[in-house]
């Protein structure tokens, strides 16, 4: 009955959404035999070449489909991942002020944000749109796990490395159980150098095991209404211990 009434106001919010209209733009209606033949193919191009973004986000869209809901259900638990799949609010260049967060104290969320966008050369435009899902409210769910990955890594305090992209993956497939993410995890760790290997299994690997159980579910935080919280404050909301400061122990 709650599931129902949430979806039903769901759907009511559904005009407020500038998703709606890049989803319609972006979707590309599959088969079921279609998708098999996309998640095979795009799986084994990834597995020879990592950096095909393109590929890895195929890959996430046609093998997904139950993590989806997983996370779709786990977001309606909360109040503000209730919202969040309501207004269906998106991260990019137009909704966020970058300058803004440059200006908030070094402390918050948001300044940490714009510190690792500048110090990685990325922005908050560089997620594709989804294509295969057909379900809209399953396809916004994958487009906030896209749009909320940069802020993952922020929040985790991991670099966009080799090293931190496996650690963050490896938290991110107990946390929504991801198939890509799981072999983001797996296979990303067999391109480590061996220094890397040996911090990974020494130190990165248990505390991305320990973060990703017991770590509260980061899809259903309204990161966009939480600039200016502190991150120590945000880290003791969600049970996350920075690996940093694990290691100075």
């Amino acid at each position: 009955m709650f599931k129902k009434l949430i979806i039903s106001n769901y759907c009511s919010y559904r005009h407020m959404s500038d998703f709606i209209s890049q989803y319609n733009e972006n979707h590309i209606p599959t088969t079921s035999f279609q998708k098999m033949l996309l998640s095979l193919g795009s799986a084994t191009v990834s597995l020879f070449d990592p950096r095909r973004a393109d590929m890895i986000a195929t890959m996430g869209e046609t093998t997904g489909t139950q993590a989806l809901k997983y996370m779709r259900d786990k977001m309606m638990i909360t109040p503000e991942g209730t919202e969040i799949l309501q207004l269906q609010p998106q991260i990019n260049s137009s909704t966020v002020d970058i300058e803004k967060l440059k200006d908030m104290p070094e402390n918050t969320l948001g300044f940490a944000y714009s510190k690792f966008l500048d110090y990685n050369n990325v922005t908050p435009d560089s997620r594709g749109s989804v294509q295969f899902i057909d379900d809209v409210q399953l396809a916004y769910v994958m487009q906030r796990y896209r749009e909320v990955h940069d802020l993952f890594h922020t929040v985790l305090g991991m670099p966009t490395n080799m090293l931190g992209e496996v650690t963050v993956k490896w938290i991110e497939a107990f946390q929504t159980k991801l198939p890509m993410t799981l072999g983001g995890g797996l296979f990303g760790a067999i391109r480590l150098k061996p220094k890397q290997r040996e911090q990974y299994v020494k130190y990165y690997l248990p505390w991305a095991i320990q973060t990703g159980l017991k770590s509260k579910f980061m899809l259903s935080i309204y990161f966009e209404k939480r600039w200016e919280q502190p991150m120590e404050e945000l880290h003791k909301e969600l049970n996350i211990t920075p690996l940093e400061i694990i290691n100075k122990k």
